[in-house]
């Protein structure tokens, strides 16, 4: 398995539970639809399996556009391995996604969801913080609009193929769980030795 997972004990009844992954050691080549395609996992998927049906308090899938970091992540979540097999199941869901699930009308608000985060309104300091993070990583307008036009133009075939490249974070992706040490020690007995644990608390 390479380095073990990670457990991180805390007094607490319920877990934060993360799996995350380099995209672009992955072979993932940045295309805007990503910010389409993780707005419509965590209204859907996520929302549905790990919010839901999985009682946690929310759950999340972030990405990092610079970096490549992608992480999934639920908060004050009962559930432990269960959270990490939704995670999982992600990509599959992805990959099968048709049009009765993501209607030209769904993909369309989703497309708007993603421009909202895009272009989202900044006060003055926040707008010169910004401009000096672009200035130094030298992303500049003409990169900003082929991004916008990538959130633009985002279909169907987006969703599968990123659906796959999540297929490989199921793999190489890492484990990091804060959470209660009998959720952390039960998750030991069921799949021997996936966790290292530390007590954190």
């Amino acid at each position: 398995m390479g380095i073990p997972y990670e457990g991180l004990s805390i007094p607490a009844q319920v877990n934060f539970v993360g799996k995350g992954a380099d995209l672009f050691k992955l072979g993932y080549k940045l295309n805007g639809s990503v910010q389409v395609i993780l707005n419509f996992l965590r209204t859907t998927w996520l929302w549905e399996r790990v919010r839901v049906q999985g009682g946690a308090y929310g759950g999340f899938a972030s990405f990092d556009i610079r970096s490549g970091v992608f992480t999934y992540l639920s908060y004050r979540d009962p559930n432990l391995l269960k959270t990490v097999e939704n995670y999982d199941g992600a990509s599959s869901f992805l990959m099968n996604v048709n049009e009765e699930r993501l209607s030209p009308s769904e993909l369309t608000k989703n497309i708007i969801g993603a421009i909202g985060i895009l272009d989202a309104y900044q006060l003055p300091d926040a707008k010169g913080f910004t401009s000096l993070v672009r200035y130094l990583v030298g992303e500049d307008d003409a990169m900003r609009q082929q991004f916008r036009d990538q959130v633009l133009g985002a279909s169907i075939a987006d969703f599968r193929a990123f659906g796959e490249v999540l297929a490989k974070v199921n793999e190489a992706g890492k484990v990091v769980v804060i959470g209660s040490p009998e959720a952390l020690q039960a998750a030991n007995q069921e799949r021997e030795g996936w966790l290292t644990i530390q007590k954190l608390l």
